[in-house]
């Protein structure tokens, strides 16, 4: 972490795809076994998040595409959605958007419903099941926690999946030697519709962090020595005192 900032630093940092993103590529993939169509991966990261575009080619995808600039860096959840807002629009037509849940590290789960407000489309959370899908339309099993409700929503919509939804396929080795000299376009701010770089990464956060530091260490300790019904007894009476229990 960069203490100033309050950053990852992700320079020199090895990187693979984000669990959840897993459940998202496999839902494109059997929603093409099923309807047909191209897929196509975006990521926002350093050069080397290639590796990630690489294991989704290895699964079957069909071509992707990495958004890296240094002007990118540092970006909050929102400084984040609006740059892959701008990325898919710099990729063109689509028809449905898939995002994984959240992400492991940061656990906002807020990402994909901001693209979709960027987009100015429909956003559905939490899909734990496709139950059906046209040209025009695709109907899902939205997970509310309590209850499951069913929604219809128009094309073009993005969805960000459960990790119930599918069980993500292994990795094809022999996909991977036949995708390895695949070119991967990089997408960079002079590429995009908006080039105010005020609008992305550290300059475009609303929020950041004040302060990084190691959660306090409980190191206080105390050691009792008696007989078992005595220290039963002093363990009771300490957790009585505490709230914790309480006699009957």
């Amino acid at each position: 972490m960069d203490a100033i900032s309050g950053t990852l630093l992700r320079g020199g940092a090895g990187v693979k795809m984000n669990p959840y993103d897993l459940y998202a590529v496999e839902t494109a993939l059997r929603l093409r076994e099923q309807y047909g169509g191209h897929i196509q991966v975006l990521t926002m990261g350093p050069p080397q998040a290639e590796t990630v575009i690489r294991e989704a080619f290895s699964m079957g995808v069909d071509s992707g595409a990495i958004l890296t600039d240094p002007s990118f860096a540092g970006a909050d959840v929102l400084a984040t959605s609006y740059t892959l807002s701008q990325g898919v629009r710099k990729l063109g037509h689509y028809d449905l958007i898939i995002c994984g849940k959240q992400t492991t590290d940061g656990d906002t789960a807020q990402v994909g419903q901001e693209i979709a407000e960027f987009l100015g489309i429909p956003g559905i959370a939490n899909t734990r099941r496709i139950v059906d899908a046209d040209d025009r339309s695709i109907t899902v099993e939205m997970d509310m926690q309590d209850e499951v409700m069913t929604l219809k929503a128009g094309l073009p919509c993005l969805l960000t999946v459960e990790k119930d939804i599918f069980q993500p396929r292994l990795p094809s080795y022999r996909k991977k030697l036949e995708t390895k000299e695949r070119p991967i376009p990089r997408i960079g701010l002079q590429d995009l519709e908006d080039q105010d770089a005020l609008h992305y990464g550290l300059d475009g956060s609303p929020t950041s962090v004040v302060r990084i530091f190691p959660p306090p260490s409980g190191t206080e300790r105390e050691i009792w020595r008696d007989s078992g019904e005595a220290l039963a007894n002093a363990l009771f009476e300490r957790l009585a005192a505490q709230k914790f229990i309480r006699w009957a």
